[in-house]
């Protein structure tokens, strides 16, 4: 029984992988939006590089320590969708590119944004894990 208890505990403190770079990313903004702090953070390589705005963050834990809560609380609040999906491997390295828009509202404030996202992910056993993202966005026109 202890053995188990054991193997049970080593299995839960994994990094949660998805089997594609595509899934791994779905998986990630999901996270975000579910406020899984722990499981985003696990998908994200320690040495991440976060640019976003203008800025840089330049490890998991500055990003936990900074941007993640925002990011968590706007997108709990916003929808998001895909317009357009790329990917791209190399061996043990993706690139996915996604162009999405999203919708909803935040701090009492209506939103509709596209936004576009480059993320590098490493492949790590039968995951993958993200090494790098890039983040930009611009208002939707008012009609």
């Amino acid at each position: 029984m202890r053995i188990l208890a054991c193997l049970l505990l080593a299995a839960a403190s994994l990094p949660a992988m998805a089997a594609t770079p595509a899934e791994t990313m779905d998986a990630f903004q999901r996270a975000l939006a579910e406020g899984k702090r722990d499981v985003a953070l696990a998908l994200l390589s320690p040495k991440v590089k976060i640019f976003e705005s203008g800025y840089t963050e330049n490890s998991r834990d500055e990003y936990a320590a900074h941007h993640l809560d925002s990011d968590i609380a706007f997108l709990r609040t916003t929808r998001s969708r895909v317009l357009r999906h790329e990917e791209r491997r190399d061996g043990t390295t993706a690139i996915v590119m996604r162009e999405t828009e999203t919708t909803g509202s935040y701090q009492d404030a209506e939103v509709h944004l596209f936004g576009l996202e480059t993320a590098v992910l490493e492949q790590h056993g039968d995951g993958w894990q993200i090494v790098h993202l890039h983040w930009s966005s611009r208002k939707a026109k008012a009609k």
